[in-house]
């Protein structure tokens, strides 16, 4: 933390003790890490708990398009088989992205004036009432009014989950915790498809009805933890709620951890971006050094929609309409996704060996080399039969190569690169971005693949593998090494206007560990 050696208030004591706090996050292990602050990875990860909610219902939405019962009573019949017209699809499908665009950006006001935990709690009971709108609708309009209503609250949850996970871990768990959102995701979208890939079977509106009942289930295990569960101390301290933060460190960390000693690390860290003039309004995440936060922040997240993760959606249909027999497809469905859950598991080790940078920009590139020879398959005169279960094998590889790489990353890069002052914001800004890309993509993949419409295929491959192309070359002028950097270094570092390609190994001049 910066500091003035001159200024009484500060003795000397108090920068030996903060010096060796920061000492501490440097030398730390995993594994210490984990006996350290048991509490504040559990309540990371059980804040995490509401995206599994917010991946679960567009995977269920996605899936039904391709589920025989939901397809005759709510479609239209077309060369002897029920499909749900491009135009509902894109509707339905509007109500997820559509959240997130105004949900992540209003939800930035309740996380700042009144906290994480409360805002969870609000949003925990929302989504409890509008899912009996999904539940109990027989028509499309009513549906429609279902998924946009759920929508707007659902998208609340991706800003919450990494905003608490980056407050309350420390440096050597920031990785872990924050790309556990991501893991959130695959969690949802896998159990989405099993659940639809047990129901699909069914004739009567039990297969549809419920995929849409177990979002219940959620909530049941969520809203009586949340009131046990730790307020932000970032929070609490920008709040001049000092003695709140004190007794929540103590809940989030073991009793071997110096608590003051890391609450004036928080105090300090806050204390250098109020000289940075670093406020916290939303005209603020794009001000200044912030601009370039936000804009990485925004990048990384927009890339996963350019290059092509919202297919994953789609996935079930996808498989339908490039040649496997409906049963087949559910099934590729679950690998598909059950491949994402492993991949991002042990996407936690290479978090750990290797820097941010390094795992988004090789990872995109691998999604992009995938992508253009899925294309290429589908471009073959006569389109053998062979052809649709290696384009369907492909994709399954690359959803592995995704949930490795710019998937988990993606929540950690927003976390490191966000201001703690404006984090939610910036967060939501990003959030709100990438969701208007999702809009547009949601509206244009089922004119895509639908066969009443393009009939792409495979060949959406090219499409999206020329959008990666774009993002790889931003990436690599972009974006920063973060890992194994502080909060403050990271400000020093922003402030400094360093490039991206030098952040790793940067010597930061004018931190506490660095000036004792």
């Amino acid at each position: 933390m910066a500091t003035d050696h001159h200024d009484p208030a500060k003795p000397g004591s108090t920068n030996v003790a903060l010096t060796e706090v920061i000492q501490q996050e440097y030398e730390l292990s995993f594994w210490e890490a984990v006996k350290l602050y048991p509490t504040a990875v559990g309540w990371s990860v059980f804040v995490s708990l509401g995206v599994i909610m917010l991946a679960f219902d567009p995977q269920i939405i996605g899936n039904m398009y391709a589920m025989p019962q939901f397809q005759k009573d709510f479609g239209y019949e077309h060369d002897g088989e029920y499909i749900i017209s491009a135009a509902w699809q894109t509707g339905l499908s509007l109500g997820n992205p559509l959240g997130q665009v105004f949900g992540a950006l209003f939800s930035a006001y309740p996380l700042e004036l009144f906290g994480r935990k409360w805002t969870f709690f609000v949003c925990v009971l929302l989504t409890a009432g509008l899912v009996f709108i999904q539940f109990f609708a027989r028509s499309l309009q009513v549906l429609l009014v279902g998924e946009l209503l759920g929508g707007l609250v659902l998208g609340c949850y991706v800003v919450i989950a990494p905003t608490y996970a980056s407050e309350v871990c420390p440096m050597v768990l920031r990785g872990y915790l924050t790309s556990y959102t991501n893991l959130c995701f695959v969690t949802g979208q896998l159990l989405g498809n099993g659940v639809t890939a047990g129901t699909s079977s069914l004739d009567n509106h039990w297969a549809y009805s419920i995929p849409f009942a177990l979002q219940w289930f959620w909530v049941a295990i969520i809203l009586p933890g949340i009131f046990f569960i730790p307020e932000s101390p970032w929070w609490l301290v920008r709040h001049g709620r000092t003695e709140e933060a004190r007794d929540a460190l103590r809940r989030l960390s073991s009793n071997k951890v110096n608590i003051d000693a890391t609450l004036a690390v928080i105090a300090e860290t806050d204390r250098l971006e109020l000289e940075m003039e670093a406020g916290s309004s939303y005209i603020d995440t794009v001000k200044g050094v912030n601009l370039r936060r936000t804009e990485i922040s925004t990048g990384v997240y927009t890339a996963q929609v350019l290059s092509g993760v919202y297919l994953i959606n789609y996935g079930t249909y996808f498989f339908q309409q490039a040649g496997l027999p409906t049963q087949d497809a559910f099934n590729m469905g679950i690998g598909f996704l059950a491949v994402g859950w492993v991949c991002t598991v042990f996407s936690w080790f290479l978090i750990a060996q290797f820097g941010r940078r390094r795992i988004f920009n090789i990872g995109l590139l691998v999604l992009i080399i995938l992508m253009f020879i899925i294309g290429i398959l589908d471009s073959i005169p006569g389109r053998p039969s062979g052809v649709a279960w290696a384009e369907s094998s492909l994709m399954l590889i690359w959803n592995g190569a995704y949930d490795m790489s710019i998937g988990p990353v993606t929540f950690v890069i927003l976390g490191e690169c966000s201001a703690t002052r404006v984090r939610s914001k910036t967060i939501a800004v990003a959030t709100a971005v990438q969701a208007v890309v999702g809009i547009v993509m949601t509206v244009a993949i089922p004119y895509m693949i639908n066969p009443d419409e393009a009939n792409m295929q495979g060949k959406l491959g090219y499409f999206f593998g020329g959008l990666g192309v774009i993002c790889l070359v931003w990436g690599y002028f972009r974006i920063p090494e973060t890992k194994g950097r502080t909060y403050e270094e990271l400000d020093l570092l922003f402030d400094k206007n360093v490039p991206a390609r030098q952040f790793k190994g940067y010597q930061v001049d004018g931190t506490i560990s660095a000036e004792t």
